[in-house]
C-alpha cells in the first residue's frame, strides 16, 4: 500500500492544537466569553506590537473596512462624498463605501506590486478631486508609499490602508496599516494569524478611535474615555441611568469576543516568526519560479500572505495542481469592476493592469506550515504544466 498523497492547502492549523487545548481550559475556569477584558488586553498588546496608538478589535476585517469609513463619516471628515478604492482588492474593501452612500472611484493596479498604479491615482485625484482613498496592499506587498503619501498630501485626501493581507510587512521603518490615519487587518483562519473569525482597526487619530469604539457597538459611550462620555453626557443632557442605553451614533454590532480575543493574545506572540518564515518561502518561490511573473516591491520586511503570478492556461493549471493535492486559487478575486455586484450599479471600466489579473492572476500556498520540500513540489507540479504571460 502506497502512502497517500500529503494536501498542500493554502491555509494549515493556523491555531495549534496546543492553543486549541489551552483555550478549552481557560473556558472551562468560567471566565466571561463576551467582549471584556481579554479584549482590552489584546487591543493594547497588537497596539505596542504594530506601533500604533490605538486599536479596536472587530469580528472581522470586513468589519475594520465599514468602521474606519463609517468614523470618517461621524467624525466630519470627509469634505465630500467621493473616495478611491483598490481596483485588486476584496469586495469589502470596496462594499462599505458604496453601502455608505459614497460615490467610488477605482483605481488601476501596478503593474509590478499590484497596489495603486500611480499615474491612474493621480489622474482621478486631479479630476474627481476625492476625499479619502482606500488602497490594499496586495498579498502582503507594500503600495508605492512615498509617491502615494504625496499624491494624497497634494489633493488633500485621507489614506485608509486595507492590510489584511499585509500583517507584518514593513514599509521603511513602519508596518503596513500604520502608514494611513487608520488601517485594518483580519484575523480568519487562512490569514497570517487567526481568532477564527475577526480583525483589528488601528490609527493614531484619538478623536477617530473614540467614534470606532461606539460605533462599534451600538453607538453607545460604555467604552469610551471618561472625558469622552462626559463630554457627550453633558452635550445631550443624558443622566447616568440612561447614559447605558442611550445611543450617540447610528452604531453597529461589530464587536468580537473575549474568546476569540484569547486565541488572538496567544498567536500574537508566533507572529514575528510567522513573518519570518513567509518572507523565506516567497523567496525560495521566486528561486524556483524563475521565468514567471513575481510581484515586486519596496517591502522591507514582506510578510507574504501567497505567492501570486499569472499563467496563460489557469483552468488546466488548477486542474493538474487539484490532482496532486496542492489548493491554489485566482489572485484574490481579480479585478473588483469584473464583478456582478460592481457591474450591476457602477458599469464596466477599463481597468487594463486589473483585467490582466481578473483573467490570468493565480496565487499558490504560503503558510507558516510549509516546507521546503512542500514549495518545491507545488513549484515542480506548477512548471510542468503553466504557461508564463
Amino acid at each position: 500500500m502506497t502512502d497517500a498523497i500529503k494536501s498542500i492547502m493554502l491555509a494549515e492549523d493556523t491555531i495549534s492544537r496546543q492553543e486549541l487545548i489551552t483555550l478549552c481550559d481557560w473556558i472551562l475556569e468560567g471566565n466571561r466569553l463576551t467582549k471584556s477584558t481579554q479584549t482590552v488586553d489584546f487591543e493594547q498588546e497588537f497596539s505596542d506590537w504594530i506601533g500604533s496608538k490605538y486599536a479596536v478589535f472587530t469580528n472581522s476585517g470586513s468589519s475594520s473596512n465599514l468602521l474606519m469609513i463609517a468614523a470618517l463619516k461621524e467624525a466630519s471628515r470627509l469634505r465630500n462624498n467621493k473616495v478611491i478604492a483598490a481596483s485588486v482588492s476584496w469586495v469589502t474593501t470596496v462594499a462599505p463605501l458604496l453601502q455608505l452612500g459614497l460615490e467610488v472611484f477605482l483605481c488601476d493596479c501596478d503593474p509590478a506590486n499590484l497596489g495603486l498604479d500611480l499615474l491612474h491615482l493621480e489622474e482621478i485625484c486631479e479630476k474627481e478631486k476625492p476625499s479619502a482613498l482606500m488602497l490594499c496592499h496586495v498579498l502582503g506587498h507594500a503600495n508605492h508609499m512615498d509617491e502615494i503619501l504625496a499624491i494624497c498630501k497634494r489633493h488633500d485626501v485621507i489614506l485608509l490602508e486595507d492590510s489584511c493581507e499585509a500583517l507584518g510587512s514593513v514599509f521603511k521603518d513602519k508596518k503596513l496599516g500604520t502608514i494611513g490615519v487608520a488601517g485594518s487587518f483580519s484575523f480568519y483562519y487562512g490569514h497570517h494569524i487567526s481568532t477564527i473569525e475577526g480583525g483589528m482597526v488601528v490609527t493614531d487619530d484619538s478623536d477617530l478611535h473614540q467614534v470606532m469604539l461606539s460605533l462599534r457597538s451600538h453607538g453607545w459611550s460604555r467604552d469610551l474615555s471618561p472625558e469622552r462620555r462626559d463630554v457627550l453626557t453633558y452635550q445631550y443632557q443624558v443622566d447616568e441611568f440612561r447614559n447605558l442605553y442611550t445611543f450617540y451614533y447610528p452604531g453597529y454590532n461589530l464587536r468580537s469576543t473575549d474568546l476569540q480575543a484569547f486565541i488572538g493574545r496567544s498567536q500574537l506572540k508566533k507572529l514575528d516568526e510567522i513573518t519570518k518564515i513567509r518572507s523565506r518561502n516567497f523567496e525560495h518561490y521566486s528561486e524556483l519560479l524563475d521565468g514567471y511573473f513575481t510581484q515586486a516591491s519596496n517591502t522591507k520586511i514582506l510578510s507574504s500572505f501567497a505567492y501570486g503570478t499569472f499563467v496563460k492556461n489557469r483552468m488546466e493549471v488548477f486542474e493538474v495542481l487539484k490532482a496532486a493535492s496542492i489548493e491554489c486559487r485566482p489572485l484574490i478575486c481579480g479585478n473588483i469592476a469584473r464583478h456582478p455586484f460592481w457591474l450591476k450599479t457602477q458599469g464596466a471600466l477599463a481597468l487594463p493592469n486589473a483585467d490582466k489579473v481578473h483573467d490570468f492572476g493565480i496565487y499558490l500556498p504560503n503558510h507558516h506550515n510549509l516546507t521546503r520540500t512542500d514549495i518545491e513540489r507545488v513549484a515542480e507540479t506548477f512548471t510542468q504544466i503553466a504557461i508564463p504571460t
